[in-house]
């Protein structure tokens, strides 16, 4: 039963986002501390809302992100301050300076709980209302946090091991971008769950030729692999590249999409992605602080509000190829 409420909170958070939101096109910005749209439609005062994220330069994951997450404060006449680090200890820094320029709100990622939580908690028991997004699913109640936008890790793990199993895999090699991100561990230990013959093989996301020559090398290595599955797009579109320079038949599967991915999918070089709905993260973040700061809402009821998964594979692509194209999937 609460799983279907959650369900309708981000059925309704959805169509608010695609009625509202301000479509643009955009691919790997890079992170800055200045404002984005701030001539609202909402009739409120303005306030000021920091977005902290743990974004590596050049993931275009996070562009979906932001775009939702501006898209909202264009709506609620928010000042929206957008800054991120992969590095836990600089991000929890990050909510620290946010804190000491008393903005109204913050919404974070929990990638890395254990540095994250003393400032966190810090800017909550300061007054400063707080929502969590994307990363840190089991730890935001901990810290006093009012809501959480994303998916569940470890049930969107499961489901790509049962949606391998489905498709008669052999053995997958998940490959872990960034060692210490308690998502991405989530998921690969999910997958090995309802897919026990699963290994994992960490690499440096942000060295892409390095990330190609270690799936390279893995897959030449081991014959047996028949699917690589990535945990980001950049990732999955590195993969294919990995699959022809070692001479494989081995499937691209993936979690995420941009873009290209999306196009990937089209042509068939990439089996299906699980999507998380990164622009519908960004949106709901904002605007629950707003709703929050404005009339006292909280969405979620106490439980996290999911925004995936589900499947984007040959099936469905056609239906958000148009949104990807928009940038905004």
């Amino acid at each position: 039963m609460v799983r279907t409420s959650r369900i309708s909170l981000v059925a309704a958070g959805a169509l608010t986002a695609l009625a509202l939101a301000a479509c643009s096109s955009s691919g790997g910005k890079q992170s800055t501390s200045g404002g984005t749209a701030n001539a609202g439609n909402a009739g409120t005062p303005k306030m000021t809302v920091a977005l902290i994220t743990h974004a590596a330069p050049g993931d275009t994951f996070w562009d979906l992100v932001r775009k939702g997450a501006e898209a909202a404060a264009k709506k609620d006449n928010v000042d929206l301050q957008y800054q991120s680090d992969p590095d836990g200890a600089n991000q929890a820094n990050l909510v620290q300076s946010a804190i000491d320029k008393k903005v109204d709100g913050i919404a974070v990622t929990l990638a890395k709980p254990d540095a994250m939580k003393a400032n966190v908690m810090k800017a909550v028991q300061g007054g400063i209302p707080v929502v969590a997004l994307n990363g840190g699913i089991d730890a935001w109640k901990s810290m006093g946090v009012l809501g959480y936008f994303g998916q569940d890790e470890k049930i969107a793990g499961e489901a790509a091991g049962e949606r391998l199993t489905k498709d008669g895999a052999k053995k997958a090699l998940c490959v872990i971008q960034e060692q210490g991100h308690v998502g991405l561990e989530a998921r690969c230990d999910g997958v090995k769950t309802t897919f026990p013959n699963t290994e994992k093989i960490y690499v440096t996301g942000t060295d892409m030729p390095s990330v190609q020559a270690a799936i390279t090398s893995k897959l030449q290595q081991d014959p047996s692999i028949d699917h690589v599955l990535t945990l980001g797009a950049p990732f999955a579109l590195t993969a294919i590249k990995s699959v022809k320079d070692a001479n494989s038949s081995a499937k691209v599967v993936t979690f995420d999409t941009n873009k290209d991915l999306v196009t990937a999918i089209k042509n068939g070089q990439v089996d299906w992605a699980v999507d998380q709905q990164p622009y519908l993260q960004g949106y709901l973040a904002v605007d629950s602080l707003w709703l929050y700061k404005t009339n006292g809402n909280m969405l979620g009821g106490g439980q996290a509000t999911l925004t995936g998964p589900a499947f984007i594979d040959k099936t469905n692509v056609a239906a958000v190829e148009k949104f990807a194209g928009n940038g905004t999937r």
